[in-house]
């Protein structure tokens, strides 16, 4: 008999509502505050009805008994029929329950022990998912943030194996949506490197902040900040008196970027710092500017993303 397909996550749709919420502590109870009797499985019920009874937790999107059944169901029925497609289930499961560790090791798990199962794609995708959302809470996913202003280990990671599932399996059916999200890592990676060239410009690290537009121009082309990369680099060679490789920069950006906001109509190109820099305060100064660190300009433009 074939196995039930497992349940699958859709692009970048796995946030839950408030009223999710509600629903959710609704149908687990005290589950959540470690009443065993909510589990609603049978050590001695048949395996099909185990495997059905954690389905219908993840239907409703109660994943800590979800996780619960599946365990129970792969304890009591190892060689089970329903045995691997319980596996599979495990890694979803931790992911609803915001565990994206232990999704990450249940995906690992899968691949190290059926590495020919046909669903073996899902575990990689599932492994990249969860990797992304490593740093991720259930309140995170309500409140709107930049996660180019976050810490981006995690989406690296997610990338690699986004990559690995896409040379080992291209005709997955989880391809298209890998892609999709490699682009936006890629966009959002590279956005990343802005920041924190802005981040440098303010503690008057001229020379850093350079590598990072350059990392971005050289690297990241065909992302959204490559604009920013350019400007980047402009300012810097500015401030590092490298006159000629400033205007060459400028150049470049005036011709593929004109509507940038660091240029005017001429192409003349105003990054908010002149030659000096910024002016800084003595607590500035003498805290190597950790403290009281001055206004600047940021770069942040999006071409076709404005907001």
């Amino acid at each position: 008999m074939e196995a039930p397909a497992v349940t699958k996550p859709v692009f970048f749709q796995l946030k839950w509502s408030v009223l999710l919420l509600v629903v959710s502590l609704g149908l687990s109870g005290c589950s959540l505050f470690g009443d065993d009797d909510q589990l609603q499985v049978d050590a001695n019920s048949g395996e099909q009805q185990m495997y059905r009874q954690a389905q219908r937790y993840i239907d409703s999107s109660n994943f800590d008994l979800a996780i619960r059944a599946l365990q129970q169901l792969e304890s009591r029925y190892p060689f089970g029929k329903y045995a691997e497609q319980a596996q599979l289930e495990l890694i979803y499961a931790h992911h609803g329950a915001f565990q994206n560790e232990a999704s990450i090791e249940a995906a690992d798990r899968f691949i190290r022990l059926h590495p020919q199962h046909p669903s073996v794609d899902y575990a990689f995708y599932m492994k990249g998912v969860a990797a992304y959302d490593l740093n991720k809470s259930f309140f995170s996913s309500l409140i709107p943030r930049d996660d180019s202003k976050r810490d981006v280990s995690g989406a690296r990671e997610a990338f690699g194996e986004f990559s690995t599932l896409l040379n080992r399996y291209p005709n997955s059916r989880y391809a298209q949506d890998a892609r999709a999200r490699m682009v936006y890592i890629r966009n959002m990676l590279a956005r990343h490197e802005i920041h924190v060239a802005n981040y440098y410009f303010k503690r008057g690290a001229y020379m850093a902040a350079l590598k990072r537009g350059q990392n971005v121009v050289e690297t990241m082309q065909e992302t959204t900040a490559v604009a920013d990369g350019l400007a980047v680099m402009a300012q810097a060679y500015i401030l590092l008196e490298m006159n000629y490789l400033a205007e060459d920069t400028i150049r470049v950006l005036c011709v593929n970027y004109p509507a940038h906001p660091n240029l005017d109509g001429d192409c003349n190109f105003d990054g908010g710092y002149d030659i000096d820099g910024l002016e800084r305060s003595w607590l500035n100064q003498a805290s190597f500017g950790l403290l009281d660190p001055p206004e600047a300009p940021q770069f942040d433009y999006r071409p076709g993303f404005e907001s």
